[in-house]
Formats: C-alpha cells, structure tokens, sequence
C-alpha cells in the first residue's frame, strides 16, 4: 500500500520533529479519552490532571534536560542522582544549618552547574563518551548523598514548608465533592516552573542559534563542522545547561516531596529518558521537541495511574507497561523515518526522472 496525494506531500513536508511530536500528542490524547469512557468519572476531573502534572513537575525539569543532550546526540544518566543529592543538601541545611529557602535554592543551582561543568568539559573537550561520564557522576552523587546525610528525614523548616505547602488554584477547573461544597482546582509551584522552563526551552531551540546548533551537531558533527558551528561548546553547553536544570529539577524535587533521602529519585534518570523517547526524541540525535517531552511525561504517567487504576497496583506491572510503551513508540520512530526516507526517495527519482 502506497501513499499518495496529499498526504504523501503532508508526510513529505512536516519535519520529523514536528511528526513525531505530533504523534506523542495523539497518543495522549487517545488515552486520555479511553480512561474517561473506560474507567470511570475520576478522569473527568481536571484536578486528575493537575496531579499527575504536580507529581511529575521535577520530571519534566529532567526530561527536558535529556531532551537537550539527545537532540545534541549525547546522553545523561546522572541527573537522577543529581536531584537526590540536590535534596539531601538543601534538607540539611535548612533543618541542621539554620539556612533559608533562598540559600538553598542557590546551593541546588550550584550543585546543578558543577555537575554541568564538568561532566561537559570531561565530555566536549577530552572526548570522553557521555555514558561513562554520566555514569560515574551518577555514582558520585548518590555516594555524596549518603555521606551529607545517611538516614531519610523530614523537613520542618518552617519558611520552606510554607513555600511547599503553596498552592495556585486554576479558576472554573474545581468541582463539587459528594457534600455539594466546591473545591478549587490547583497545582503546585513545581508546576509553572516545569512550565515555564518548557517554554524557555522551546523558543531556544526554535529560535536561537544555540538551539539550531544542538540539532546541527546531533544531526551531523561533520556536516555542523562544515557549516562553521564550534561541536566542542555547543555539546559543553548542552551538558551545562542538562546539569542547571537538574538541580532546578532537584529542588522542585525537594519541594513535592519536602524531606531528604539517599533513596530519593532512584531510576529517575530512566523515566526521564523514557519520557523524552516517548515525546519524539530520538537517540540518533538531531530530532526531537520539548513540547512533544513534556507530552511524554505526561503519557508515561498517564500509563501508570491507567494500570493502577484497573487494579494491577504491583510495581512490576507499572515497570511492564512502561517497557511496552517505551518499545512501541521506539518502533513507531522506526517505521516513520523509514516511511519518510523512502517517500523522500521516491521523490527524487521523479525529478530526476
């Protein structure tokens, strides 16, 4: 079966960014409805939404730092410990230091930079695969986690908890509990800054010639060479930027769950990989949107309150589902940039026909 007309031109026209984009957006939204008509009014709500966003804020964070790097053709798994280590810090010197809110969101901004610094020196300018590197500062965080501070504890600082207690209603999203009384719908303040930071995000790589530079190096290092870009500072400054958005994820982090823990974040690095294939980045590099990553977060846990919801509560079932979505969207990526080259291929024997 061919393509034809139209839609061969359509296919032929849209960028592989935008298509893939496009299709996470429509996965989405196809299971969004399934789970309004198939489980029930729970997912009528719009404050089941704000949840899910609410849990995930510092997720997002993440993944659009790994959005980064993929389109840069690099990798980062260190930005799980990262945030654990981000956690403990500010946990620590809230509550044993006598420290402000202001105070440790710097110290969160710090450890975010260092990391950042010098995973991309080790990485732009010694040529040291990304995945060794990410691993090692992997391990390194989550060891310096454990020596700042080695058992879980609660923080009861009191300007922090009222800083994490803060909530934004969004006007006409409340309902009405089984009592008749209406009840705001809200997100956290995790929320806006997931959102502005998407934001940020998308009109650097759309609009700014940093941003063509992570897609030229991802797409082609010889070709970006070619066309004058420095591959040195734009892979340093992807790694840079995934390193400062992982201790503003950490510390968005922190204040969703309020307390400090060597355990905390364990295999967020996987999710937020996950959620950024899943949103059309692909790990060729050269491809991929942080609007189609934020989608990805959202149908990754999406999937999971769906598994939940049906009454699989087992963390296996959670982990099964996550691997099938994961594998279904790697071939979907396949089979449409196959399609793509051989229409593109197809085209360029007419004209030269």
């Amino acid at each position: 079966m061919t393509v034809t007309g139209k839609p061969r031109g359509l296919l032929r026209n849209i960028s592989d960014t935008n298509l893939l984009t496009s299709i996470t957006v429509i996965v989405f939204l196809v299971m969004y409805l399934f789970a309004i008509f198939g489980l029930g009014e729970g997912f009528t709500k719009p404050q089941t939404l704000f949840n899910i966003m609410n849990a995930n804020a510092a997720l997002i964070i993440l993944s659009c730092g790994l959005t980064l790097v993929m389109i840069n053709g690099g990798i980062d798994i260190s930005v799980g410990g990262v945030t654990a280590l981000v956690g403990m810090c500010c946990a620590v010197h809230l509550d044993y230091h006598g420290g402000n809110v202001f105070t440790a969101l710097l110290i969160a901004l710090g450890i975010g930079l260092a990391f950042g610094l010098v995973q991309g020196y080790l990485i732009a300018y010694l040529e040291i695969q990304p995945f060794i590197v990410t691993l090692a500062g992997m391990f390194f965080a989550r060891g310096m986690t454990t020596i700042v501070h080695n058992d879980p504890f609660n923080v009861e600082h009191k300007g922090f908890q009222a800083l994490k207690d803060t909530r934004i209603n969004v006007p006409g999203m409340g309902t009405y509990n089984r009592h008749g009384a209406y009840i705001d719908a809200y997100v956290e303040i995790g929320v806006i800054v997931a959102l502005v930071i998407v934001v940020l995000m998308f009109l650097m790589l759309k609009w700014t010639r940093t941003g063509r530079s992570f897609y030229a190096v991802g797409g082609s290092r010889q070709s970006a060479l070619m066309l004058g870009i420095n591959v040195r500072r734009t892979t340093f400054l992807a790694h840079l930027l995934c390193g400062l958005l992982a201790g503003i994820g950490g510390f968005v982090y922190f204040m969703h769950v309020g307390s400090g823990s060597p355990s905390h974040a364990s295999g967020e690095e996987m999710n937020a990989i996950a959620s950024s294939i899943i949103g059309g980045t692909m790990l060729t590099g050269g491809v991929g949107n942080v609007i189609g990553t934020l989608f990805g977060v959202l149908a990754l846990s999406l999937i999971k309150t769906i598994v939940s919801s049906i009454g699989l509560d087992q963390a296996w079932w959670k982990d099964i589902t996550v691997a099938a979505m994961l594998c279904i969207f790697l071939v979907i990526q396949s089979i449409t940039i196959a399609v793509r080259k051989r229409i593109s291929a197809s085209a360029v024997q007419k004209k030269s026909g």
